[in-house]
């Protein structure tokens, strides 16, 4: 959330810097401004009134003491009461209606990234490793998948519908495989505390790391009162850890890890990679969260890139990282790498991980600060990062390592989790 002081401050940047994004939310910033001088304007008339009640109450006192009538002053004080009570709602409304607004603008973006209006714009930062070399014609993951018998989409939309996936035997294997391998990576070798969260969240857990209000349509939600939420990802729920918080200083930087299935339903994408597991409505992911002071925010941006880059580098995969651009970056972040994985079975650039810095755009949502060595509180920066998102990554592992007898060989750090397999 942005801080309505800095906008005061200084409108005409953040109405510059929200332009950029293409989304047309440069537009509210004129509603903040209007709804924080009404705001402003009738917390100094209820603070003129009860400075006045407050005079008027000893001067009653007085006049009270020596026997005097007070029934008019009385009654005037009577008045000054019920127009304070009144302006004090009305403060708590306006309060109510900006914040609501509030929650809704997007993060403004950090200087670097680059200007855009489409995933066109973004900028490729660098591309590691060579693309599979095939003598034969690779075939699509749902070709693989299914004569190997590793995935059953047939069985998963009788069961569920379209975006759904059934793992088999060695599939269902490989895909466990995949989560141990990942948090014993970040564990063992990056630092992380591993988390094991609830993949169901209140709905002020979904508004601290900036899902809800904007993107009520694409949670699945349950309905009980109050609602609960199937996470999209386990930022929320890991994040939320430290809601309502102020960390010691030397707890800082904490670095956590976990797995979880995600949910989301994908409003809006209808008719984008139906075919196959390229975009489903549940999907396992291995998270990584930092919660670190301002000054350490964007080193630490890069330190997360590479620990998700990491795994790609071992597996042996053809990679790329991309910054994304003002029209294609996430609603919260200041900044943005997306990590594109090479599937040459589909031919394509699959999105494997985003690793966001949100500065302190969900700590101020989340009221999350730490104590500075002057005791003063200050709104702490997260970030997170998929380490990684395993259905494309399982498909880029099938079509990578496809070989011309139908099998899928299986990369080295991958066998001991698969009891020495080589190959399936």
């Amino acid at each position: 959330m942005l801080d309505v002081r800095k906008i005061r401050e200084n409108p005409d940047f953040y109405r510059e810097r929200l332009s950029r994004r293409n989304s047309g939310d440069e537009k509210s910033i004129d509603r903040v401004l209007a709804l924080d001088e009404q705001r402003r304007k009738r917390l100094q008339e209820s603070e003129a009134l009860k400075s006045e009640r407050n005079r008027t109450s000893k001067e009653i006192g007085a006049v009270k003491a020596k026997g005097g009538d007070i029934a008019e002053v009385s009654a005037k004080m009577k008045a000054v009461g019920e127009q304070i009570a009144r302006l004090d709602q009305e403060v708590t409304a306006i309060e109510a209606e900006q914040t609501d607004l509030l929650l809704r603008i997007p993060n403004i973006n950090h200087d670097s990234v680059p200007v855009g209006k489409s995933a066109e714009d973004n900028r490729i930062e660098r591309v590691v490793g060579k693309a599979a070399e095939f003598a034969f014609k690779p075939k699509p993951h749902w070709e693989i998948g299914t004569q190997l018998g590793l995935i059953d989409l047939e069985a998963a939309t009788k069961i569920s519908g379209s975006g759904f996936i059934v793992f088999r035997g060695q599939g269902a294997r490989l895909e466990r495989a995949l989560i141990n391998y990942l948090l014993d990576l970040h564990t063992g070798q990056h630092g992380y505390t591993e988390i094991s969260p609830p993949f169901l969240v209140r709905g002020e857990s979904m508004i601290g790391t900036s899902q809800l209000p904007k993107f009520a349509e694409d949670m699945y939600r349950v309905e009980e009162e109050p609602p609960l939420y199937l996470v999209p990802t386990a930022e929320v729920p890991v994040t939320n850890l430290h809601r309502e918080e102020i960390v010691a200083a030397d707890r800082l930087p904490i670095r956590y890890a976990a797995y979880t299935p995600c949910f989301r339903r994908e409003a809006g994408s209808a008719g984008k990679d139906t075919r196959g597991m390229i975009r489903v409505h549940q999907f396992d992911k291995v998270e990584l969260v930092h919660v670190v002071t301002p000054e350490e925010s964007y080193a630490t941006l890069e330190t997360l890139v590479g620990h998700a880059e990491r795994v790609l580098r071992d597996l042996g995969l053809h990679y790329r990282v991309v910054s994304l651009c003002t029209g294609d970056i996430g609603f919260g972040a200041a900044k943005c790498y997306d990590l594109e994985v090479w599937a040459p079975g589909v031919g394509a650039w699959l999105e494997v991980s985003s690793c966001s810095n949100f500065e302190d755009f969900q700590a101020r949502r989340m009221n999350l600060r730490y104590k500075n060595s002057e005791g003063k509180n200050i709104f702490c920066h997260t970030l997170n990062g998929s380490g990684v998102a395993l259905p494309r990554l399982f498909i880029a592992l099938l079509e990578t390592y496809q070989q011309a007898n139908g099998r899928v060989l299986i990369p080295e750090p991958l066998r001991p989790y698969l009891g020495g397999l080589t190959e399936i």
